[in-house]
């Protein structure tokens, strides 16, 4: 197995536990590695540690990002980083020509220094192979929060979920085993056909307020304002909503706050209630990535 990315130098920027996993794969697969974000003590033999992220992506041929990408500012999640982990326009000047850059979702700004410098710029997090496994445990996460922060059990309870895209049918299809009485609000006819075939109660948008008004459970998955003010006076005052969309999320949680319910802003669950297995996913599916894109410019790896 050490020489699918043999002599391969890849820049591993921050993360957290999921990360360590990539980087014991990346190394059995013979790369070169330099890490930015943790602690010597934290990584295995063969990975370097080093004290910046431009360090780390000098003459890299690759470079990963974790899954929640950057801020706006270029603020790198990093868990384990002593300081701020900040990616630079004099990181990307660094790379080596022709460099991949592997990152969940991309801001405007990398997208724009990828273009400059004639980079490969690969956003993963919708890819299939990683959001459907990652929909596992997020979907068990988030009920996870649902029956530590309820009195009642999920059997027997109503849910609604906003959205059908892959994490909420995973979730779907867990709240229903459970036992939960399950409505899934979308507008893709295809979705609600999907919705109806598991056994789902469905509504469309315009039906939201009153689909609200009868659940103990809301779990939105919609990255824009969709459960706003007017949506939230219908809701009953014990519901419980966890919205899973990435941030700022699709709740008004000024005005949840102000009603009084309790509204959790819940992204990025995988990596933390399931680090290990997340761990696993990632290291399954990136270094097939890196190898197939790297064969696109001709620089073929032996595989198995």
């Amino acid at each position: 197995m050490s020489s699918l990315l043999s002599g391969t130098k890849i820049a591993v920027l921050g993360g957290d536990e999921r990360e360590l996993i990539l980087i014991s794969e990346l190394l059995k697969r013979g790369a070169i590695l330099k890490v930015a974000g943790f602690p010597s003590s934290k990584l295995c033999d063969g990975a370097s540690a080093v004290n910046s992220v431009e360090d780390a992506c000098r003459d890299a041929k690759v470079v990963v990002l974790p899954l929640p990408g950057t801020s706006l500012e270029g603020i790198i999640r990093a868990v384990y980083a002593e300081g701020e982990l900040k990616l630079s326009k004099k990181a990307i000047d660094v790379l080596a020509e022709n460099a991949l850059v592997i990152i969940g979702s991309a801001r405007p700004f990398l997208r724009e220094w990828v273009g400059s410098y004639k980079l490969r710029l690969l956003e993963i997090a919708e890819m299939d192979d990683i959001a459907i496994m990652n929909s596992i445990p997020t979907a068990e996460g988030a009920i996870q929060i649902a029956m530590e922060e309820s009195k009642i059990t999920i059997h027997g309870s109503r849910s609604l979920i906003v959205g059908f895209g892959r994490i909420a049918i995973t979730l779907a299809r867990t709240l229903r085993a459970l036992g939960s009485d399950v409505t899934v609000v979308a507008r893709n006819e295809g979705q609600m056909a999907r919705a109806y075939e598991m056994g789902c109660k469905r509504a469309g948008y315009s039906e939201l307020a009153e689909a609200i008004s009868h659940s103990d459970f809301v779990f939105n998955t919609v990255p824009s304002l969709v459960i706003n003010r007017n949506v939230l006076k219908k809701a009953r005052c014990d519901a419980i909503i966890i919205d899973l969309a990435t941030q700022p999320g699709g709740t008004d949680f000024e005005a949840a706050n102000e009603y009084g319910f309790k509204a959790i802003l819940a992204p990025g669950l995988p990596g933390k209630v399931a680090p290990i297995s997340a761990g696993k996913i990632l290291a399954e599916v990136i270094p097939r990535l890196i190898i197939k894109e790297l064969a696109k410019t001709g620089q073929e790896q032996v595989l198995e």
